[in-house]
C-alpha cells in the first residue's frame, strides 16, 4: 500500500486472480481454472462493483441528487453493497427483499444503517430459494416504493450500467492472466457479470468463449426447462429472459445441480483455502465440466462471487 485512503468506496475493485492449481491436482483435469476473488471487495461480493459504479454513473447523469434516498429490490448481495456504498457517501437506502433470502444479508444492511423491508415469498416457494414468482412480488414492493418516497431506483436488473460496471474486473482477469483466458463462465442472476466480462473478453479477443451457467432443471437460456423443478443456488437461475442479458455473447451452456455446487464449496475451502458461496461454487463445477469436455486444456475464467460466512445460516458448510 502506498497511501491511506479517504473512504471505503476505494478499496473496492483490484481483486486478486488465483489459478487453481490444487484443484487441478485433485480432480485431475486438464487446462487452467483461473477463479476471480471477488468475494475480497469490502462487503465479501461483486456486487460493491456495480453499487458504486452504479452510484458513481447515476451522480455523473444527475439522476441521483445529494440527500436522495436510493432504493432496491435484490436477493441480497446488491443489498448489503450498496449499503455500504451509500453509508460511505452520505445517501439513506432502502432495501426491499425476500423472506427467502438468508439472515445475514439482512442484518448486514442493517448494520450499514439501511432500511429493510421483507417481502413474503410467494406460495409453494421455498425458505433458502428465492424463485422468479419470490422475485416478481419483491420488484412489486420496490416499484411502489419508488413512488411513494421518490428514491433514485438503482434497478440492477433492468439498469444496463450494471453490466458496464462489471467491465473493469474483465479486464483486471485479462492483465492478471497475461491475456492467456480462452473461455469464460458465470452463473447467471442479473446477467450484469456475464454481460460486463463476455463484452470486456470479446473487446479484447473475439475468440474468447462465454458461457451462461444455470441450475439443472432451471435451464432457461440453454432451454431445459424441468416443470415443477426448484433450486437453492441464491442470488440467480429465476428461469426467465433478463433484461440486460443479450444472448449473442452466449457461445455455450453449462448446468449444474445443488448438490454438486455445495461440494465445489467445501472443497475449495479445503484445497485452496477460498471460502465461497453457492453461485461461486457453481461456476467452479462448470468450468471443470467444460475443462473434462470441449475445453479441455485451455485457461478458463471464472469469478467467486460472494463469501461463505453469508450462508452460515444456511447448511452449506455443515459437515
Amino acid at each position: 500500500m502506498e497511501k491511506f485512503i479517504t473512504c471505503m468506496t476505494e478499496a473496492i475493485g483490484n481483486t486478486p486472480l488465483l489459478r487453481l492449481d490444487r484443484l487441478k491436482k485433485h480432480l485431475g483435469y486438464e487446462g487452467h481454472i483461473y477463479a476471480k476473488l471477488e468475494y475480497l471487495n469490502p462487503t465479501s461480493s461483486k456486487k460493491d462493483r456495480i453499487a458504486l459504479g452504479m452510484i458513481e454513473i447515476a451522480e455523473q447523469k444527475g439522476l441521483l441528487k445529494p440527500g436522495q434516498p436510493v432504493l432496491e429490490m435484490t436477493s441480497g448481495n446488491t443489498g448489503t453493497a450498496v449499503a455500504m456504498v451509500c453509508s460511505a457517501k452520505g445517501y439513506p437506502f432502502i432495501c426491499v427483499i425476500s423472506k427467502g433470502n438468508s439472515v445475514e444479508r439482512v442484518r448486514m444492511i442493517k448494520a450499514f444503517g439501511g432500511q429493510v423491508v421483507l417481502v413474503d415469498q410467494a406460495p409453494n416457494s421455498q425458505k433458502g430459494k428465492v424463485s422468479g414468482d419470490d422475485m416478481k412480488l419483491v420488484e412489486e414492493v420496490a416499484e411502489r416504493m419508488v413512488a411513494e418516497t421518490g428514491a433514485f431506483y438503482f434497478n440492477q436488473f433492468h439498469n444496463h450500467d450494471n453490466s458496464v460496471s462489471h467491465e473493469p474486473a474483465a479486464l483486471e482477469m485479462w492483465v492478471q492472466s497475461r491475456g492467456q483466458i480462452q473461455a469464460f463462465a458465470d452463473f447467471i442472476g442479473t446477467g450484469g457479470t456475464f454481460m460486463g466480462y463476455s463484452r470486456a473478453l470479446k473487446q479484447l479477443n473475439p475468440a474468447v468463449r462465454c458461457y451462461a451457467v444455470e441450475p439443472y432443471g432451471c435451464a432457461h437460456y440453454k432451454g431445459e426447462i424441468i416443470p415443477g423443478a426448484t433450486h437453492t443456488i441464491q442470488g440467480g437461475g429465476y428461469a426467465k429472459d433478463m433484461e440486460i442479458v443479450n444472448k449473442d455473447y452466449m457461445d455455450g451452456f453449462l448446468t449444474v445441480n445443488c448438490d454438486e455446487s455445495v461440494e465445489m464449496c467445501q472443497l475449495l475451502a479445503r484445497l485452496e483455502g477460498i471460502f465461497s458461496g453457492l453461485s461461486s461454487g457453481a461456476n467452479v463445477v462448470a468450468a471443470v465440466k467444460a475443462l473434462q469436455g470441449e475445453e479441455r486444456g485451455n485457461h478458463f475464467g471464472i469469478v467467486i462471487n460472494d463469501c461463505g460466512l453469508k450462508y452460515m445460516s444456511t447448511d452449506l458448510f455443515t459437515l
